[in-house]
């Protein structure tokens, strides 16, 4: 099944963590790996010179009958080992995609050739929800801040998360361990807000730089999940 990250809160880090995961899983699994972007910042993220255009709305907007060999033409290739499914341009006045759609993407992505990394952002629409419940549980990310932490116990998608993924910020009074204790779930990883991190997603660098500290994190959250074995690629 697809991993997914989601936050309750914007501007949290997800889909900088979710493109890492990716990047990692990439590197570290033999046949690669696929980034889905359901939050639709991933081609900024990445460095792509524009938006692919169709993407995965047009798709999720077809509904449960959409054929899913489709999904491998959206897709655009960011490296030999990493290929994106962004989310593409959404009609103002569309309507939001349903459950079924999310649901039958769940499907698609599990019985794909390459493991999926799931940006949902943060999980608004109910193809997102879907997709979360059905493939057995998202990943939230927070920072260590009272109103992230409120949003989050009370989304129902948390009770299907299999833990957390902390973003950690200077002069933030909670800590981890109080995290834990609110959300009842693990801190599977630990992210160091760095300078380092935003100068490459600024720079359009982030895949062929991937910051150390962040590469690490995704490492540590890649085990915790089962996606890649214990203690492989620790070195990196």
């Amino acid at each position: 099944m697809p991993l997914t990250f989601w936050s309750p809160k914007g501007g949290s880090g997800t889909s900088v963590f979710a493109a890492a995961c990716a990047l990692t899983l990439a590197r570290d699994r033999a046949g690669g790996a696929r980034l889905v972007d359901l939050a639709g910042d991933q081609p900024a993220i990445l460095g792509l010179p524009a938006d692919p255009e169709p993407g995965l709305s047009a798709w999720l907007a077809t509904g449960p009958e959409a054929p899913t060999d489709a999904l491998d033409r959206l897709a655009v290739e960011v490296s030999p080992s990493l290929d994106l499914l962004a989310a593409g341009r959404r009609e103002p006045d569309a309507p939001a995609p349903a459950a079924e759609a999310g649901a039958a993407l769940a499907a698609a992505l599990a019985t794909g050739a390459r493991p999926a990394v799931v940006d949902a952002g943060r999980a608004r629409d109910p193809a997102s929800q879907a997709l979360i419940e059905v493939a057995g549980g998202g990943v939230v990310v927070v920072h260590p801040c009272y109103l992230a932490l409120r949003r989050a116990v009370a989304s129902p998608l948390l009770a299907r998360c299999r833990g957390v993924i902390l973003v950690e910020e200077p002069g933030r009074a909670l800590t981890g361990r109080d995290v834990h204790d609110v959300l009842r779930l693990p801190v599977l990883a630990r992210v160091p807000m760095r300078a380092a991190t935003a100068r490459a997603v600024d720079a359009g660098v982030l895949a062929a730089r991937l910051p150390s500290e962040l590469a690490r994190a995704a490492g540590l959250a890649l085990r915790a999940l089962g996606a890649v074995p214990a203690g492989h690629g620790e070195a990196a």
